[in-house]
């Protein structure tokens, strides 16, 4: 328990609370590692749709049409879940859509396209609400100064949730073919204890997490909360121009997260693609990277106080270049291999470090606001990286290493508009706003 600092945390908050909410990032970690990084977009690619020249543009349409949706419901949903203090019961029903699809993905086969491509939209979009709900708990958990650390022993968690359930899917991928089973049956399975495992894991969350929240209004529907929601973002997004730096950090994290989506959307399918690597081979080397990953996010906290968010930011941004690059032109199995794990070790780094600049350049009173339009940005990544690289592959005949080189050019753009941002420009413009809001108030009283 003493992992769980109760000085970190608000006031009435139990450290048992805290790791049932870090619990959850262990149980949907199954989902992404295994049903999205490892096994089923290869297995979608090579069984469902039998290696056709469509088949990763068709993975990759999946992903942005359930990216889409999420993107248009969850301002709404977030904000309904806001104003009548029932977060806990959106994340549950985020929770058991996940499951249930997940569980369906299992009884796919080869051409059963339309079922695959339901249950997958349906599964990715129950688990980015329910990603984005459960995040939603991090202020009435940890105090102002502490959030970091506290979304740390999620992130934390949530890389050994990824490895309990990859573990137990290596085992049936290694023991099943000896016990007759198929391709398909071991597939099957594999998204069978993926759902189970989510279920089992997420139990704490639902027990010992409490709704601080009191319910803001009555009676309010979801088309008058999104109407709001919505005119609450053109309404930052107007005011823009005025945060330069922030806009321009917005820009970046877009083009660099067009790249980290590709990455964990199509890493298995380059890999049996291009390499030739077997579900046995994948699953391993997404279980070595996801160590990596730990030990790189864990030590990025370091290199940023060393050397200040935009230059921490930058050197993760020119590992993933080098990555990417290495990638598209590896023909040697232990040249992917360093690719892989350099894009472990810059996987929690780029992500973690976006999220903190967007702390420094947004105003205090405003937060909300500034990490929506910053989230925006990240929900639109999701849909054109993935489907940038389907198209690339469709167009030239299943051409992986362009597609490679074309994410590769994500990261630059990233870096560069990286490179026109003034931090204390930005912290300045920010702690201005905040003066004049509190000037305006004291006007007032």
């Amino acid at each position: 328990m003493a992992l769980f600092d109760a000085k970190c945390l608000n006031p009435g908050v139990a450290p048992k609370e805290v790791i049932g909410w870090a619990m959850y990032d262990a149980a949907n970690s199954g989902y992404s590692t295994v049903v999205m990084t490892a096994v089923f977009n290869a297995y979608f690619v090579e069984v469902i749709c039998g290696n056709t020249p469509w088949a990763t543009l068709a993975w990759t349409c999946a992903i942005a049409l359930s990216n889409a949706v999420g993107m248009l419901l969850m301002p709404s949903i977030g904000r309904l879940a806001d104003v009548t203090a029932k977060k806990k019961i959106w994340l549950f029903i985020s929770t058991l859509l996940c499951i249930a699809a997940t569980a369906g993905l299992g009884f796919t086969g080869p051409g059963t396209i339309a079922t695959a491509v339901f249950f997958i939209v349906v599964s990715n979009l129950g688990f980015n609400l329910g990603e984005s709900l459960n995040s939603a708990f991090l202020p009435e958990l940890a105090r102002p100064e502490a959030t970091g650390k506290v979304s740390g022993w999620g992130w934390s968690l949530g890389y050994v949730g990824g490895l309990v359930t990859l573990g137990c899917c290596l085992i049936v991928v290694v023991l099943g073919p000896q016990y007759g089973m198929d391709s398909v049956r071991v597939v099957a399975w594999t998204n069978w204890i993926t759902a189970g495992l989510f279920f089992l894991i997420s139990i704490p969350v639902f027990l010992w997490l409490k709704e601080r929240a009191r319910p803001q209004t009555q009676g309010l529907g979801l088309r008058a909360v999104w109407r709001e929601s919505s005119g609450q973002l053109m309404r930052t997004l107007r005011s823009l121009p005025g945060y330069r730096d922030f806009a321009c950090l917005v820009v970046c994290g877009f083009f660099y997260q067009c790249g980290i989506a590709v990455v964990i959307t199509l890493a298995a399918i380059y890999a049996s693609q291009v390499l030739g690597f077997e579900v046995t081979e994948t699953l391993v080397m997404v279980l070595v990277v996801n160590v990596t990953a730990a030990f790189g996010a864990f030590g990025f906290g370091y290199v940023q106080d060393a050397l200040g968010h935009k230059r921490a930011l930058a050197l993760t941004l020119l590992v993933w270049i080098v990555m990417a690059m290495l990638a598209a032109n590896a023909t040697a199995l232990w040249l992917f291999w360093v690719s892989a794990n350099l894009a472990g070790l810059a996987m929690g780094s780029s992500q973690s470090g976006g999220r903190a600049m967007v702390a420094l350049f947004a105003p205090k009173r405003r937060l909300a606001e500034f990490y929506g339009v910053w989230n925006m940005a990240l929900w639109m990544s999701a849909i054109v990286g993935p489907l940038t690289y389907g198209i690339v592959t469709w167009a030239t005949g299943n051409d992986h290493r362009l597609a490679m080189m074309v994410t590769s050019g994500f990261f630059v753009v990233g870096l560069l508009t990286l490179l026109l941002i003034n931090v204390e420009r930005g912290k300045e413009r920010a702690n201005k706003t905040d003066r004049d809001e509190t000037a305006r108030e004291s006007e007032k009283s």
